[in-house]
């Protein structure tokens, strides 16, 4: 029989004893109570909250990434930098060239304003190097030419030697050939003819017109003239004027000349005029000069000196006005200076407008000029033209020589 202490009483089981093996459970969180650190643990302490600086973590990663870039990468921004510097260097030798070939220029040739220079091609040091430009542009804006000073050129050279020293000392070039144009424009000319006011326009390949007003002895004059333009040697423009005139008002024109039709001749509105005005025909008939020049015969002039119907006859007559028109008062303005007053004519005009010769007139309308001889070498005009903002002429140059002392 056993002892009473071996034997095994069992009693049901505890519940609690249960859930506490299931501590390994999805429950066992909820069902331990925070009893403080475990041994071995220290404390965790409480830090205040604060929000991620993700700009500071995102430079060091782009710091990391450049870092890591690859050693040719490097290189092509080295030489990129490289050739925007030198770019720029080129930039500046080139400009600094164009400015001092303006001022030798302007030296050289004695012109009254700098020139633009533009050197093509590119590089430019590379052409200074090897003494030689591709192309150079020049452009003056006012050369002299005779009395109008304002002539634009235009010329553009190719294939330019340079003289050197080094690329820092260009003593001077040597220009084979160069080609370009010269203008004389219409508004320059309206500005420089300041003492009269008139318009010029082109008239076909070669004339030109004139319009506008002349002052004289304080009347303004109504002026028309044609020019023929041409070359007239290799380096000089020439007009011919031609078909002028002065009007003065509706009452008579002037032609500068000693041509039968030249001189102060009536207009027609005006003789026409005369023959309606009884006291200023028999006045004009009064004169013996005048009535020779007019082809009528004494014994009529007499009987319309003294019958008014006859007078009227005589200078309502076709013929009697185109006689009247062809009479050239300037020679009767120093016998007879009281009859035209009479016919309406200012003494001072009648005093100046003999003083108009053809030459003075052509002068004042001349749209001639010359180019200047360069010291070396020739430069010739070609080929005239005249277009609707001014005169053009072409321009050829070979074996020139510039900057040379």
């Amino acid at each position: 029989m056993r002892s009473p202490h071996h034997i095994t009483a069992h009693h049901p089981p505890n519940p609690y004893e249960e859930l506490g093996r299931l501590d390994d459970g999805p429950l066992a969180p909820f069902l331990v109570e925070d009893a403080g650190p475990r041994p071995g643990q220290a404390e965790a302490q409480d830090d205040p909250w604060a929000p991620p600086d993700h700009r500071r973590n995102g430079r060091r990663r782009r710091r990391g990434r450049f870092a890591g870039a690859p050693l040719a990468l490097k290189a092509v921004v080295g030489l990129l930098v490289l050739a925007a510097f030198l770019t720029l260097a080129d930039r500046w030798a080139l400009l600094y060239a164009e400015r001092r070939s303006a001022d030798a220029l302007q030296d050289r040739l004695q012109l009254a304003a700098a020139p633009e220079v533009e050197i093509d091609g590119f590089p430019f040091l590379t052409q200074l190097a090897g003494e030689r430009l591709d192309s150079v542009k020049v452009t003056v804006p006012d050369v002299a030419a005779d009395r109008v000073s304002l002539a634009q050129v235009t010329a553009t050279a190719h294939d330019v030697r340079l003289d050197t020293d080094g690329p820092l000392s260009v003593r001077g070039a040597d220009v084979p050939a160069l080609e370009g144009d010269v203008l004389l424009s219409f508004a320059d000319l309206r500005r420089e003819l300041g003492a009269s006011q008139v318009t010029f326009t082109g008239e076909g390949r070669d004339r030109v017109r004139a319009r506008g007003t002349l002052p004289v002895a304080g009347h303004d004059l109504r002026l028309h003239a044609e020019a023929e333009v041409r070359r007239e040697g290799e380096r000089g423009i020439a007009t011919h004027i031609g078909g002028m005139r002065l009007e003065i008002g509706d009452l008579a024109t002037y032609r500068p000349g000693a041509r039968t039709s030249d001189g102060l001749h009536l207009s027609r509105a005006s003789a026409a005029r005369l023959a309606r005005e009884t006291r200023k025909a028999k006045a004009l008939l009064s004169v013996p000069a005048v009535v020779r020049r007019l082809g009528v015969p004494d014994s009529v002039v007499r009987a319309a000196l003294r019958d008014e119907a006859k007078l009227t006859a005589l200078t309502g007559s076709p013929r009697f006005v185109r006689q009247a028109m062809r009479l050239n008062l300037i020679d009767l303005a120093l016998d007879h200076p009281k009859l035209l007053g009479l016919l309406g004519f200012d003494p001072a005009l009648l005093d100046a407008l003999p003083r108009l010769t053809r030459p003075v007139l052509t002068d004042r309308l001349s749209l001639g000029f010359r180019l200047p001889e360069p010291p070396d070498g020739r430069i010739r005009l070609r080929d005239v033209r005249v277009e609707k903002d001014g005169i053009r002429v072409r321009l050829e140059g070979t074996d020139l020589a510039v900057g040379r002392s």
